[in-house]
């Protein structure tokens, strides 16, 4: 069991809050918690330390989706195939984080992230205009495919996985940002209650600690969703790049870390 101290609680509020808020507008919230959960203990489990956070932004997590289905209308049916594929990839992910080293992923990510960065800097009019250019039944396939592959990742590596899904929508299937973010919210729910079906069980989630931090996520999540809703599409755009460029930077340090140390 970890040794919570009240200093600990309320670091971790702040920085729960804070990812809510991030994640609630384009994903990456998990640049702001797992560090600070890595930071103030390093000497948990890892897992323990993924699962507190996953059970903690789970909840703000669904409360953003909540607040993007009143305003933002979005292909529900669709979205319920695409969700159960990226359940079952989180869930494969998760299950072979077990079984394989984890650092070529680290290594790759920040050349990944890089390149999705890059490409939505030079394609300054993507996303800005929401213009669905495939059929219903392409689309489903599509997002279901998109579902599966990035569910997949966030189980078995996981940083940036709200800003692929964003991405991915914007870039295959002609969404806007703000249509989306509001997608990728719902299966980035599903992924995180995959993953949650493994920790929970398995006791790694320190409930004394995540729930206090779910309440403050809630509550960033809450100010985020509000913030992309009032300002739309470019808002959430330009913070997109933003949170990727943050990713880059941060998982890039990682990567350098891991190979000279």
């Amino acid at each position: 069991m970890l040794e919570i101290h009240a200093t600990d609680i309320g670091w971790m509020l702040v920085a729960s809050s804070l990812a809510g808020l991030v994640d609630a507008i384009v994903g990456g919230g998990g640049l702001i918690m797992v560090p600070s959960l890595f930071g103030l203990f390093p000497q948990a489990v890892p897992a323990t330390l993924l699962g507190t956070n996953k059970a903690a932004s789970a909840w703000g997590t669904g409360w953003a989706a909540w607040q993007y289905a009143k305003r933002v209308k979005l292909p529900s049916a669709r979205l319920w195939v695409a969700m159960a594929t990226a359940m079952t990839g989180a869930a494969t992910g998760s299950w072979l984080a077990t079984q394989v080293p984890a650092q070529r992923f680290r290594m790759a990510l920040p050349v990944v992230l890089a390149a999705v960065w890059a490409y939505t800097l030079w394609k300054k009019d993507m996303g800005h205009t929401h213009a669905p250019h495939r059929s219903a039944t392409q689309e489903a396939a599509l997002a279901s495919l998109l579902g599966g592959l990035i569910g997949f990742y966030d189980g078995l590596f996981g940083p940036g996985t709200g800003s692929f899904f964003v991405f991915a929508l914007v870039r295959v299937l002609g969404w806007d940002f703000l249509h989306a973010s509001a997608a990728a919210k719902r299966l980035n729910l599903a992924t995180n209650l995959a993953s949650l079906a493994w920790f929970v069980p398995h006791g790694h989630v320190v409930w004394a600690l995540s729930l206090p931090m779910a309440v403050a996520n809630v509550a960033g999540s809450s100010v985020g969703a509000h913030l992309a809703l009032k300002h739309g599409t470019r808002f959430v755009r330009g913070v997109f790049l933003l949170v990727v460029g943050a990713l880059i930077l941060k998982t890039a340090w990682d990567a350098w870390h891991l190979v000279g140390g």
